[in-house]
């Protein structure tokens, strides 16, 4: 049985290997693997050589639990049970995983990212019009698929819950989930906020804290010496309404401003961006 173990964890330093030597990542994502022990095997696998494993939330708050107990860096998605109570807001705290619930696709209930669709219209929004080609934004966002009445919804009290980890000194941040590319952060942050979660906590999340959980910080998430210069220029003070995170004027990366609307580079050079392919022949129609 001893040597059939050992054969097992280093069958997981030989997967993990190629991931940190072939694909050049400090970050590696179990996606439940397996049962705890095979998953735990994983876990010192990863510390022993050097990398950052987190997991998959699927759904299950009690390998959640185990997640943050048997020394994962990070937890995606919502445990499905709300609201969570202290004895798990400590151990989520205490453990040091990072814990990033994904509100739009939240767990346990039904999913906001619909609502969000109906509610926020993104297919009248002139910038994703801008941006993306118009049947596809359409089909993406104004065919509804699914219609929930409000009480089914528990979105409130999962970020109710994500905020009591932050308080209670633990680590939260934000990520999307691709149904909403350009605006799904901002939705994850107006929904962390109904939730009762600060602006100036929410900016963290989903900013430097993202960035930590990833092993980044040294480069991204705060605007220190060293780090690269991306950075957004807003017209409105998301600390008084973080719903003014989508008032973008300018964004900057790597070292390079461009127009918030237009994607035009403005400098140090001033140059236009082209147009794409779904409408370079808009001018002939």
């Amino acid at each position: 049985m001893r040597q059939f173990r050992s054969g097992v964890r280093g069958h997981a330093r030989k997967t993990i290997a190629r991931y940190r030597d072939e694909y050049g990542t400090n970050l590696l994502k179990s996606y439940m693997v397996g049962n705890r022990q095979q998953r735990q095997w994983v876990v010192q696998a990863s510390r022993e050589m050097g990398m950052m494993p987190t997991t998959e939330g699927g759904s299950d708050a009690k390998m959640d639990i185990t997640h943050a107990i048997d020394g994962f860096n990070g937890n995606e998605h919502a445990l499905p049970t709300a609201p969570l109570y202290r004895d798990v807001v400590d151990l989520l705290a205490r453990s040091g995983i990072t814990y990033t619930p994904t509100l739009l696709v939240s767990f346990g209930g039904a999913l906001p990212i619909y609502r969000m669709f109906f509610e926020e219209r993104p297919f009248d929004d002139p910038k994703l019009r801008a941006f993306f080609p118009l049947d596809d934004l359409f089909q993406r966002t104004a065919t509804r698929l699914l219609a929930f009445p409000k009480e089914d919804y528990q979105v409130r009290e999962v970020a109710s819950s994500a905020e009591a980890v932050l308080r209670a000194g633990g680590k939260v941040a934000l990520g999307g989930h691709g149904e909403m590319q350009g605006l799904q952060v901002h939705w994850e942050m107006k929904l962390f906020a109904e939730g009762g979660m600060a602006p100036h906590e929410i900016l963290r999340v989903a900013t430097i804290n993202g960035a930590d959980a990833l092993g980044l910080s040294q480069d991204l998430g705060s605007l220190e010496a060293g780090n690269l210069a991306d950075l957004v220029v807003l017209d409105r003070d998301p600390l008084q309404d973080i719903r003014a995170t989508t008032s973008i004027r300018h964004v900057m990366k790597n070292g390079i401003l461009y127009s918030g609307d237009t994607l035009d580079e403005v400098w140090p050079a001033v140059k236009t961006l082209p147009a794409p392919w779904w409408r370079r022949n808009d001018a002939a129609r």
